[in-house]
């Protein structure tokens, strides 16, 4: 293995572990556990469980994967304050988190080390120029440490 193809590999490890422990988390939470808020007065569980899927389907453009699967889930949990929209269950929410984040390790898994230091889509031409780590890979890296962000701030519902 290369040395860039070393490094991807453990990224992506990386992103599939975070994956992994957040679902273990949140996938055998009923709906009453997924509706307490994860500190008196801050986001409720599933606001944040949705959060993290909205989030991670607009990868799929921002990386030039393809169309998003579900942008509705963005004004229940993204563009919104939690509890400011109805959102779905979390028997609907998982099958859209299983959805997409099967379809985002299926095309990561076909990119090249070559093509994760491609631009990505929010960043223009001359901008990448000057700055080419904007690229896929730093995309990945940081939208691993928002997911792990989050997935600790989800543990803090079990201490109460």
């Amino acid at each position: 293995m290369t040395t860039e193809t070393l490094l991807i590999d453990s990224a992506l490890r990386n992103w599939k572990l975070n994956i992994d422990r957040t679902d273990k988390f949140f996938t055998p939470l009923s709906e009453q556990q997924l509706v307490e808020e994860i500190a008196p007065g801050k986001n409720r569980l599933i606001y944040l469980w949705g959060h993290l899927t909205a989030v991670n389907d607009a990868l799929l453009p921002l990386l030039g994967l393809g169309e998003r699967l579900h942008p509705e889930l963005d004004a229940m949990f993204v563009t919104n304050p939690d509890r400011s929209v109805a959102t779905i269950s979390g028997v609907a929410l998982k099958r859209l988190w299983d959805e997409i984040n099967g379809t985002l390790w299926t095309k990561f898994s076909a990119l090249s080390g070559s093509d994760w230091l491609k631009k990505h889509s929010s960043v223009s031409e001359e901008d990448f120029a000057r700055e080419p780590h904007r690229n896929r890979f730093t995309i990945l890296l940081g939208r691993t440490s928002h997911i792990a962000y989050h997935f600790g701030q989800a543990k803090l519902a079990e201490r109460r």
